[in-house]
């Protein structure tokens, strides 16, 4: 009963630098009680042992994540320890398994977050290459009019990528930068990396409590400072 009612967010990670949005989201998703299915390209697995140190294996799917997940955007381990519960509602596929379940407009999907997404990413999702299981399934979600959202990573854009990221938005995708705002009294590179996490789960709905939001009150963040007292501007 619990594989016939479940329907996740597909959470895709591509190349660009910024594991750390990735992660922010996915906890985010679990502490909501979403279900999630998660694709990691092979350019994304060469940045998070960069960014991390955490080397992502198909067959310690559930193990590497464990170890990705509870690090803050410092990197430092143990800053956020999950229930085995919360990550057993997360299933992994290869970005090579081209019939994977993401890659069927019949597979029960609520939507779909790339995070980040590299100009390559953005590039293959726009031309509807489908040359793994991210663009794949990223083409599925449009075609399937379910949302998307696209938060790309690289300055400066050339006008190759800002005319992709134009027909991605055409296409009915959200395109959002991850562009972390200065105006909230962030104390913490996490405050930075939870903006954005808080604006993509915005964009496709999902509550959550990543960033203290606008109140319409010039300054109130400052005077209350620390974590989770920061105002964000809609």
């Amino acid at each position: 009963m619990r594989d016939s009612t479940r329907r996740p967010w597909i959470v895709g990670v591509s190349g660009a630098s910024g594991t750390p949005y990735a992660a922010a989201v996915l906890r985010a998703l679990l502490a909501a009680g979403e279900d999630v299915d998660l694709v990691v390209s092979r350019a994304a697995r060469l940045t998070l042992l960069d960014e991390t140190g955490v080397a992502f294996r198909d067959a310690h799917a559930a193990e590497d994540l464990a170890a990705w997940l509870e690090r803050g955007a410092d990197g430092k381990p143990g800053t956020f320890p999950l229930e085995a519960a919360d990550l057993a509602r997360v299933r992994h596929w290869p970005a090579g398994d081209l019939a994977g379940g993401p890659s069927s407009g019949s597979y029960p999907a609520k939507g779909m977050l790339i995070v980040p997404a590299s100009t390559a990413a953005v590039a293959g999702v726009a031309l509807g290459l489908s040359k793994d299981l991210l663009q794949r399934a990223a083409g599925v979600t449009l075609k399937e009019r379910r949302p998307l959202v696209v938060a790309v990573r690289e300055t400066p854009l050339d006008g190759q990528t800002l005319r992709h990221l134009v027909t991605l938005d055409g296409d009915g995708a959200v395109v959002l930068p991850c562009a972390p705002a200065f105006y909230a009294g962030a104390a913490h590179l996490q405050d930075l990396v939870d903006f954005v996490a808080g604006r993509a789960l915005d964009a496709v709905g999902v509550p959550h409590g990543l960033y203290r939001r606008w109140r319409g009150e010039l300054g109130a963040a400052r005077g209350e400072g620390g974590r989770r007292g920061r105002a964000g501007l809609s």
